[in-house]
């Protein structure tokens, strides 16, 4: 992918175009890796694709065009991120109910959420997203 084809604005089309790259990356990546997981090393576990991590992450990382570059490094996020803290799922959010706890991961500037399921303790990739630099106050 030519990152020059990636729109950089925030207008509605440029969303839904960054919201297809991601679509269409995920599939590839999935042709790629049958199995749908990557070894972490901070974790020691594999940290699995599911279809719940494809649809966080368009929705979230199709807003900003850092978010959708830092989904196109999606093996080397899920292989190197290293934990920072944890948090539980939120049992009253859709997306986050099938969840016992939250790990919140950071690779670079890049931060990976990683779900432990409750029915069978596998580590699900929640969300990749950079997250808007903070201003510095002198």
């Amino acid at each position: 992918m030519d990152f020059k084809e990636i729109p950089t604005d925030c207008s509605r089309e440029a969303i839904k175009i960054r919201e297809k790259i991601i679509k269409d990356y995920y599939a590839q990546w999935i042709s790629e890796h049958p199995d749908k997981k990557i070894w972490n090393k901070n974790l020691g576990a594999y940290i699995h694709i599911k279809f719940l991590s494809i649809n966080e992450t368009y929705e979230k990382a199709s807003r900003r065009y850092e978010s959708t570059l830092a989904v196109l490094n999606l093996t080397e996020v899920l292989e190197k991120a290293v934990k920072v803290g944890e948090c539980p799922a939120k049992r009253n959010t859709r997306n986050q109910k099938q969840f016992e706890k939250l790990y919140m991961m950071q690779f670079g500037n890049v931060k990976l959420t990683v779900g432990l399921q409750r029915s069978n303790q596998e580590l699900v990739q929640y969300c990749i997203t950079v997250p808007q630099q903070q201003s510095k106050v002198k």
